[in-house]
């Protein structure tokens, strides 16, 4: 039985589809809803040594220091959260998460956190080099996930 649905939300058409798709599955069920948008690390060139080889620039984490940066990332991922619970939240219970780190990883580790029956996320439908620098979000969850996931496309 489906009591808890995690729903992956970013700032895209894509998630916003899987998120309406996912309240009214969680309507139909009467499941308690949770939203999980996360702020993932950014990478900036640095005029350190040790170049990467491959690419030819040096890639570095951002570190404490950039908390301008950080402090931007997350106050729109309050946002994001906060638009999207004040859109559902008259007639479902949600639970919110805010977390930071790689999404894939951070969706499955929020959904053992929130003991979510059910993940749906949205797909980019990525294909070719665009899939290989960035990955696919989706397909990690599908290949990680430790209950079903929902992977929602855009309808035409």
């Amino acid at each position: 039985m489906i009591k808890k649905i995690l729903i992956g939300i970013d700032d895209s058409t894509y998630a916003e589809n899987a998120t309406k798709y996912g309240f009214n599955l969680a309507g139909e069920l009467g499941a308690h809803v949770g939203l999980v948008h996360m702020v993932e690390p950014v990478a900036i060139p640095t005029a350190s040594t040790g170049a990467d080889e491959i690419l030819g620039s040096p890639i570095q984490s951002v570190n404490v220091m950039n908390t301008e940066i950080l402090d931007a990332q997350q106050q729109m991922s309050e946002d994001i959260l906060d638009r999207t619970t004040k859109k559902y939240s008259d007639k479902f219970e949600i639970t919110q998460f805010n977390e930071f780190g790689s999404t894939g990883e951070g969706i499955i580790e929020c959904s053992k956190t929130f003991k979510a029956d059910l993940i749906i996320i949205g797909t980019h439908n990525r294909t070719g080099l665009d899939r290989l620098f960035n990955g696919s979000i989706a397909e990690y969850v599908v290949r990680h996930s430790h209950i079903p996931v929902l992977v929602v496309p855009l309808g035409e």
